[in-house]
């Protein structure tokens, strides 16, 4: 997942989610089209639901969702998706704690993103220009106690199938 910003081509999609319980259709639905090696750079403020929205995708892909924890102390958290899927690995990072980009090598950052599999970055923004042209956008925003709205902007044409199969979800609305 080498490349940087500025991104080739960029499509938004926004989703409204009512509740917690609302977001495994749109958890499956990323699921079944996140290309095997994809990158999400989350972002939202504290307590927008970043680590509920990987948990959620992860639940979809097979992975026990309990073993989902924030990766807030030790950065990175490698999940291996079931035998047989194409993506292999969930790579969840929080980056909050980050000072900037030149913390990424200590983690083994490199190896971790050229590795295939997903990678779902919390905090992204610390990292901008190391973030890689071609990935998924996802800002999480606060709407009310437990709504939330999700701005899905695909950067690059792996993603076209992915923003479709989101259009097409309850609540959804071109960006």
């Amino acid at each position: 997942m080498t490349g940087r910003d500025p991104s080739p081509t960029a499509a938004t999609v926004i989703v409204t989610i009512a509740d917690e319980a609302a977001l495994g259709p749109l958890a499956r639905a990323l699921a079944a089209t996140l290309p095997a090696h994809a990158f999400l750079a989350l972002d939202g403020d504290l307590g927008a639901g970043k680590t509920t929205f990987v948990k959620a995708l992860a639940a979809a892909a097979g992975i026990d969702p309990a073993e989902v924890v924030s990766p807030t102390f030790g950065l990175v958290h490698v999940h291996p998706l079931p035998d047989g899927h194409p993506a292999e690995r969930l790579v969840h990072a929080d980056l909050y704690r980050l000072a900037g980009c030149n913390d990424l090598f200590e983690l083994g950052w490199e190896e971790l993103t050229a590795a295939p599999g997903w990678v779902a970055a919390e905090w992204s923004k610390r990292i901008k220009p190391a973030l890689p042209a071609e990935r998924l956008d996802i800002l999480l925003e606060v709407a009310t106690e437990t709504a939330r709205r999700a701005l899905f902007t695909g950067r690059g044409a792996a993603f076209a199938p992915l923003l479709a199969a989101l259009r097409a979800l309850p609540g959804a609305s071109a960006g």
